[in-house]
């Protein structure tokens, strides 16, 4: 037979996450289980996904022929110019996803507006690496998702 801080944590303190602490009723554990998951998950995504938009970033500033352009496209830049974009972009990516893993409050609301910021850059930058954007662009709508889902800051005591 087990005991109850098995189940429940040290005597007095909260369940652990997905688990019902005493006196709490059992809805939606799996749920929360899931949505603690997918913003760890989140940010561990954004970290990498802002790592390699630094690499990106640094390969187009130092050599502006490693990226060829497939096809015309409208929204023109240079790759200089793409490069800094992306070095940028992806520094603050992979702070706010250290945010996310660390806790940080201000983390959350951040990543999505980055999150949906690097969707934004991801199309403009379709004609020059088509599959990666694509990737990019679906990473940065789960990243979207997992953030929103996420209530574990607005879950009342």
């Amino acid at each position: 037979m087990s005991s109850a801080s098995e189940h429940h944590g040290r005597p007095g303190q909260p369940g652990r996450p997905g688990q019902p602490g005493p006196g709490k009723p059992h809805h939606g554990g799996d749920a929360d289980v899931w949505t603690t998951g997918g913003t760890l998950f989140a940010g561990v995504l954004m970290l990498v996904n802002g790592l390699l938009g630094v690499f990106a970033g640094i390969a187009g500033i130092a050599k502006d022929d490693v990226y060829a352009r497939i096809g015309d496209y409208v929204y023109k830049f240079s790759l200089t110019t793409w490069g800094w974009i992306h070095l940028v972009l992806g520094i603050v990516i992979a702070v706010t996803g250290w945010g996310i893993l660390k806790g940080a409050s201000w983390a959350k609301a951040t990543g999505v507006a980055l999150a949906a910021l690097g969707i934004v850059a991801q199309f403009l930058w379709l004609p020059y690496t088509p599959v990666w954007a694509f990737i990019s662009i679906a990473i940065g709508v789960f990243v979207i998702w997992a953030l929103c889902t996420d209530r574990a800051d607005s879950a009342g005591p």
